[in-house]
């Protein structure tokens, strides 16, 4: 077991799952700019002053787990002391996007080509990237299917009580996440001028689909998240996605592992 300093940068939105209960994938950068992934992690199981935010800092305790993807670490003592919370890098409604730049950008290679990656990939030399398209060119909304499985959900209760997770942890109010009803993806072009459409799994997507719904009902939810994706994102700033490949999908040499996992959007430098 190594402790690793890690700078969190991704969160997925959360899955259930029979074995863990609910994961959410995440993965940071250590100081000299390589790549970790932390999963599984019970993200909304965890006590609220254990939970991390995106660009903070921790301090964890990590091994190397099952997955052979080589970026991927476990933190046995998740539910302890096995992740530490230090600072972040924000500086409140003016966030430092030049240090961001820095520790993202300056200390790691953007990828620019699909088929290179894909080949790296295939080859177990990496699962996790920044690639910046040449052009995006789409905004993709498709529906979902929301029904859960009445099998899997009542594993999950019979685990929950099992192990007594959610009175050892306080969570008494925890409510099952709920499954967004729509899929959004990017269509992108690589510098070839080869096109990808890919699932967007960025935790920071499901809460601004939730919290537009909330303020702004059904009839504009589809818009606003639109707006904040393609006319902000695309439109105003310059944009770099977080590419990671799916376990199952990385194994198995899928033609396109990946997935993105999150967004990098700060403003064109001057």
């Amino acid at each position: 077991m190594t402790k690793e300093k890690i700078l969190i940068v991704i969160k997925t939105y959360p899955v259930m799952s029979e074995s863990y209960t609910e994961v959410a994938c995440t993965a940071g950068v250590r100081e000299d700019g390589s790549w970790v992934r932390l999963f599984p992690i019970p993200f909304r199981l965890l006590e609220r002053d254990k939970r991390y935010a995106k660009y903070q800092w921790v301090e964890a305790e990590v091994e190397y787990s099952k997955d052979i993807r080589p970026e991927s670490r476990r933190v046995p003592d998740v539910y302890g002391d096995g992740i530490v919370l230090l600072d972040k890098v924000d500086t409140g409604k003016n966030r430092d996007w030049a240090q961001r730049r820095q520790l993202l950008l300056d200390k790691n290679k953007i990828y620019t080509n699909k088929k290179e990656i894909i080949t790296k990939a295939h080859a177990n030399e990496l699962s996790l990237v920044i690639f910046k398209p040449s052009k995006i060119t789409d905004f993709v909304i498709k529906k979902a299917n929301t029904e859960l499985s009445a099998d899997k959900l009542q594993a999950i209760q019979d685990r929950l009580k099992r192990e007594n997770i959610l009175d050892e942890h306080d969570l008494v109010d925890f409510e099952h996440v709920r499954k967004l009803p729509y899929k959004f993806s990017y269509s992108f072009l690589d510098d070839e001028g080869i096109k990808s459409t890919l699932m967007i799994e960025d935790w920071e997507i499901g809460a601004l689909y939730w919290n537009c719904l909330k303020r702004h009902g059904e009839e504009i939810v589809l818009k606003k998240v639109r707006e904040q994706y393609m006319d902000n994102f695309v439109g105003t700033k310059d944009l770099y996605l977080f590419l990671g490949t799916t376990r199952q999908w990385h194994i198995r040499k899928a033609p396109n592992p990946y997935v993105i996992i999150g967004t990098f959007y700060p403003p064109y430098e001057k």
